[in-house]
């Protein structure tokens, strides 16, 4: 499973950091970076409630 974000929707509300703090990471300039893009198994339920929980929708799931 591969994570991505669209920088152009994402606002930096770090729902998803919060969630799954392994795999997300705000950096200094409030820009969402994916630690893990590719998505171990023991996070990827964590994951699928980041992206589902993303206020602007701006992850998305490759599965």
């Amino acid at each position: 499973m591969k994570v991505s974000v669209d920088p152009m929707v994402c606002e930096a509300n770090a729902v998803c950091v919060g969630l799954a703090p392994e795999v997300f990471d705000l950096n200094d300039d409030d820009e969402l970076t994916i630690l893990l893009p590719e998505v171990p198994e023991d996070q990827a339920d964590r994951v699928r409630h980041a992206v589902r929980s993303c206020p602007k929708a701006a992850l998305s799931l490759d599965e």
